[in-house]
Parts: C-alpha cells; structure tokens; sequence
C-alpha cells in the first residue's frame, strides 16, 4: 500500500489511531490512543454548565457520547439549541427532542449562546496534532464508528440488528463487505464522517475489529480449523462474531456493563451454539443476537478471543486475550489497513 493513511478507530471512550507509512514495519508506524471527539465535547459542554452558560450546538452528526453532559445541562434548566445537521448526534426525532427537552433546533446561533462545534473528524486537529509531531499530512485518511443509523418508526436498537440481519443473509457474511466506499442510506453518521475525512472508506468499528483479529496467525488459523468466538469489549458495547473461514454466522450485540460478567458468559455460551434467542438479549436492554445455520464443522465455535478497553470483564473464563499487530487496541485500525491492502491497488 504505497499511501500513508491515516486510521482512526472512533469510540465513545478513546479514538485509536494508527498511521500507516509505507515501508515501515507496524512496530515503527505512529500509533495514538487519545480520549474520543464526544469524550471532549462532553468535558466542554460540562465546563459551560458549571459556568451557567446557554449553549449552541453546531457542526455535524457524531457519537453521541456525550449525552449524559447534554442530560445534566438541560436538567439544570439552562438554554440549549442545536443546528439541524448537529441535532442528529443526540436524536432520531429532532421533533421529540424540542418537545420533551426543550431544545430549539435553528440555522442560526441564537444571541448569547456559546458555540460548541460537534464532529467525529476535526481536519485541522488532525493537521495541527500531527505537525506537532513532526509527521507529515496523510494522503488518504480511514476510519470506523460505530453507527447505530437513522430508522423511522423503529427504536436505533432494532434499527441496527435489522442491518447486521441483512448484511449476514445478503452479503454472505463477509466481514470486509461492512467496509464502504459508499455507506447505506441508514448511516447517517458514517456518510457524514465519510465526508469530513474527505471521502475515503469509512467502516462500522465491529466489522473492523473482526477484520483486524483475522490479521492474527493464530486466530486466522482457528478459523479456518474450528470457528471462532471474536468478542470485542467496547466501553459501550459489548459484540461477539461467529466466524468460520472468514464468513460470520451469527451476531451478538448488548451494551457494556448492563449485565454482570457471569451473566455475558452464559449469553457467550448459548449464542456460540445458536441456542441464545434475540428476543431475549433485547428485552434485557441489548440490541440482539441472530445466527445462521451454523456450518457443522465449526462445532460450537470452541475458541474464543477477546479484545476491547473492557476485556478484563472476561478475565477468569476461556478465553485468550491476543494483540493483533502488537497493540490491542489497534485491532480495528489493522483491520482497515488489512481492507486497503486487499481492496486497493
């Protein structure tokens, strides 16, 4: 891959970036773990409620991390308004969100409110951060978030697994199929941040994380053996994979620290056999679980491999804690360097 790129992880907890330069071993090639872009939107809009400020929203659709700080400022009973290509980062239903929480959504900032810009991907940050470090621009930049997309009439839990159904039945369950050029009408975050990165491949971070785990020896060989387990421990998510010579059968999806580890185990252990009923994951708060007709020679996926900023959660049960390229929490970012290498000339 003759370009350097750029390649940013975007989480709710961290963004993990990985600048990829041609001829350098991984090991040499820069390597950033910073707090997210809503991890510090959230630290400001704290700031401006402690200060008493009223606070206008601007910029662009992006994780909405930085929700609770939103909850605590409206619960203060301060002003807050938003621009409508801001509104998205906290709402499907702007109208919901004006009604319920009394934010006003304007093309314009009102007087005596504080701006505060909203967006995953920040170029002149990203320029003025890597000219502090004496590296030059990239020529191509890539990155993955989590998008839980725009679905009327749905909740975003339902939303999303209704998208991860039809990437397993229509894309044959190819990880590298949830790398896009062009991202679906439904994710909205992801054609934005898209846009801000100036056009290049953008990716959902559990597609890419799964790619990343496959770039491991050890894992690609399980995989094409028995199957594995890949489970990622997001600060906010919580995803395991069924995968088997490189195609994934079967989705698992729940948030964080919802439930307790013993019982994430027991749902690990009957999603693996495809006996864990999506129902079920989604009245306890996730958002769901769906597998295919498991292949008969992966068994029940017998080797599992964590990874993620939460993984300790699972420290005590059978499982192996790789570090795919050297560094855990990279293991998206290789992943879309994997993409590039295969897909790019």
């Amino acid at each position: 891959m003759p370009l350097r790129a750029l390649c940013l992880d975007i989480g709710s907890g961290t963004q993990d970036v990985y600048y990829h330069q041609p001829g350098l071993e991984p090991e040499n090639c820069p390597k950033f773990v910073l707090p997210a872009p809503a991890r510090q939107v959230g630290a400001r809009l704290a700031a401006l409620t402690a200060a008493g400020k009223p606070v206008y929203l601007c910029g662009r659709n992006m994780g909405g991390g930085f929700f609770k700080a939103f909850r605590a400022h409206v619960k203060a009973g301060l002003p807050l308004a938003a621009h409508p290509d801001a509104v998205w980062a906290l709402t499907d239903d702007p109208k919901r969100l004006r009604d319920t929480m009394g934010v006003a959504v304007s093309e314009h900032r009102p007087a005596g409110y504080v701006p505060l810009h909203l967006s995953d991907y920040d170029p002149g940050f990203w320029n003025a951060f890597l000219a502090a470090a004496g590296l030059p621009e990239p020529e191509l930049v890539v990155a993955c978030a989590q998008d839980h997309g725009l679905h009327p009439g749905k909740s975003s839990r339902e939303g999303r697994f209704k998208l991860w159904e039809r990437f397993l039945r229509e894309a044959d369950g190819r990880p590298d199929a949830l790398v896009y050029e062009t991202p679906p009408v439904e994710l909205t975050r992801l054609a934005t941040l898209q846009q801000s990165i100036g056009g290049g491949p953008v990716a959902d971070s559990a597609a890419a994380a799964i790619l990343g785990l496959l770039t491991d020896p050890a894992i690609k060989a399980k995989n094409n053996e028995t199957g594995v387990m890949l489970v990622n421990v997001g600060n906010s998510h919580t995803v395991a994979a069924l995968v088997y010579r490189q195609h994934i059968h079967g989705i698992y999806e729940h948030h964080t620290g919802m439930l307790p580890p013993d019982e994430v185990w027991n749902d690990l252990e009957r999603f693996r056999r495809g006996h864990l009923a999506n129902a079920e994951v989604f009245d306890k708060g996730g958002h769901g679980c769906l597998t295919l007709t498991l292949p008969e020679a992966a068994g029940i996926f017998p080797y599992t491999s964590v990874i993620g900023p939460k993984r300790a959660m699972l420290a005590g049960f059978d499982v192996d804690f790789p570090s795919p390229g050297g560094d855990m929490m990279l293991t998206a970012c290789f992943g879309l360097v994997h993409w590039l290498q295969t897909h790019k000339e």
